[in-house]
């Protein structure tokens, strides 16, 4: 009974505090990742998976300026961009750079993109499965907001006529 409960407030607690699974990444690693795509030498192909692991680190900082950062370079980097798995990679980054951001449709629209070059793909289906979700509770949270606050005027307007009479 009590592991039924808890699963219950873990449940919960996840709803309210929007966990997801993506990992995050911390300031040392940015760092890192932009020292190496500094002094990226030699081949064009070298120097673009420099700055793809450099894309990948800021769009998953817990700073906002790191994730917009992220998607400025992934989106002036897609028009370059002829290989289709390569392409596949920059859309699911600028997908979950939207999704940190919290422009959930946008991120939807990316991550579908990627579905339609590789439908099978598991990071792919796990990032649209938690857009869903987090679109379902930014939606139950706005419900709730509205029923509340329709309930607060009903119950002030029931006061205020009790009084009259």
């Amino acid at each position: 009974m009590e592991a039924k409960v808890g699963k219950f407030f873990d449940s919960v607690t996840n709803f309210f505090s929007g966990s997801d699974q993506l990992p995050w990444c911390d300031a040392d690693i940015i760092a890192g990742c932009e020292k190496e795509a500094a002094e990226a030498n030699g081949s064009d192909e070298s120097k673009n998976e420099c700055l793809t692991r450099f894309s990948w680190a800021l769009v998953h900082s817990r700073r906002t300026e790191d994730v917009e950062r992220g998607i400025a370079m992934l989106e002036a980097s897609i028009a370059s961009t002829t290989d289709p798995l390569k392409m596949r990679e920059k859309l699911y980054l600028l997908a979950v750079g939207h999704f940190r951001r919290g422009d959930y449709s946008r991120s939807r629209e990316l991550v579908e993109q990627c579905l339609m070059v590789e439908p099978e793909w598991r990071q792919a289906q796990s990032l649209k499965k938690a857009i869903e979700d987090r679109i379902t509770k930014d939606g139950v949270i706005g419900i709730g907001i509205a029923v509340s606050a329709a309930g607060l005027i009903a119950g002030g307007l029931a006061a205020a006529l009790s009084r009259k009479k």
